[in-house]
């Protein structure tokens, strides 16, 4: 349904967006994961059409956002982090307003705000003034808007943001529901909240893709991996000796240090192994000072992957100061060769100003004239 190949978008030297590429498949509900300032935001805005790429490529369903924008937004109901409501209005006169935008008429148009109204429970707030409404029902009044007209794709960015516990419970239920009919997008940096909803998720971080998988899969990789950390008195080479004795360790990583070897034991099965370890190093005598047992979950998955990326950004970021552009520098010559085309360049007569061509009169709309709705119309 969505194809997404190389997606890159830059703003001046910074890139917000490098290189991203993956594809959303029909009937899933897809979670978009990454912390803030990952590039969430930005994606979703391009895939949506309501951003321009720097590089790359989004088709929906076949039409290109860019060379086809009418026909690939027809495909899309939208919620940005910030739903676009006007406030004066009560959400059926909204509803209604979106509605004719999209290009429903008479009874598909009274139809479909009522079904969107009672599927995200808006029926009793429906005539009161959207700016008198609380977020949690204002979030609503947002995915109402986003799936009028019933579009095939349901993107949704941050939907619970600022909520209260209650609230975020209810629009989760309803982003399940909606998934029963629709594929949906939904971009957050809270990982209880993707887990909890989602099929698929794709983890963003520092503007590039680090993982995409199904949730069952990123946490079967996982599954009963422990970590071991020991700060053992000992020489690095006795405590690499011992260590390499032990049985159902992975990985070893020893660092020697000004009193103590600090040793991580990588443990890949559910077996607890700590009495071994214990006992191991008490025969060699070598005392442990201090043994922490860290258990793999699909949260510190997410904060490594992260974390990482973040770490690959930075060291990118370390250009050496002679080697930078300087914005004043550029500007500068800019400013200093338009001085000299001025001095140069001879004053021209300025030309006889001739009175704009008239329009014909554009002839009077009905309802068989050419309207092209946007996002989610039919």
């Amino acid at each position: 349904m969505i194809e997404v190949k190389h997606l890159v978008k830059r703003y001046g030297d910074f890139e917000a967006v490098r290189d991203v590429s993956f594809t959303v498949e029909k009937g899933r509900i897809y979670g978009f994961l990454g912390p803030n300032g990952a590039g969430k935001s930005t994606t979703m805005n391009i895939i949506t059409g309501c951003l321009a790429a720097t590089e790359g490529e989004v088709t929906i369903n076949g039409y290109d956002i860019y060379e086809d924008p009418v026909e690939a937004k027809s495909c899309i109901g939208y919620l940005p982090e910030l739903p676009p409501l006007y406030t004066d209005m009560s959400p059926e006169e909204y509803l209604y307003f979106v509605g004719r935008a999209k290009g429903l008429k008479g009874k598909a148009l009274d139809d479909g705000v009522d079904r969107v109204i009672a599927k995200t429970s808006l029926t009793p707030m429906r005539s009161r003034l959207i700016k008198n409404l609380s977020k949690g029902y204002r979030q609503r009044v947002g995915i109402a808007q986003a799936i009028l007209g019933d579009p095939e794709i349901i993107i949704l960015d941050e939907p619970t943001v600022g909520l209260d516990p209650l609230q975020i419970i209810e629009i989760r239920d309803l982003i399940r529901e909606l998934g029963k009919d629709h594929t949906v997008i939904l971009s957050s940096h809270i990982l209880t909240e993707i887990s909890a909803v989602c099929d698929y998720v794709i983890i963003i971080a520092a503007g590039k893709i680090v993982a995409s998988d199904t949730i069952e899969n990123l946490t079967k990789l996982n599954e009963g991996k422990s970590y071991i950390d020991m700060d053992v008195r000992g020489s690095e080479d006795a405590v690499k000796a011992a260590a390499g004795t032990l049985e159902g360790v992975g990985g070893i990583e020893v660092q020697a240090g000004e009193n103590s070897t600090h040793l991580r034991l990588e443990v890949p099965g559910k077996e607890d192994i700590r009495d071994h370890v214990f006992f191991t190093f008490a025969e060699r005598r070598l005392p442990i000072i201090a043994m922490q047992y860290e258990e793999v979950t699909l949260e510190k998955v997410f904060l490594a992957l992260t974390e990482s990326q973040k770490r690959n950004r930075a060291e990118e970021a370390e250009t050496p100061e002679d080697t930078r552009i300087r914005a004043e520098d550029i500007f500068g010559q800019i400013g200093e060769r338009q001085a000299a085309e001025q001095e140069t360049s001879a004053p021209e007569t300025p030309a006889e100003e001739t009175a704009p061509a008239e329009k014909p009169a554009a002839e009077a709309g009905n309802d068989n004239d050419d309207y092209k709705p946007l996002f989610g119309g039919n």
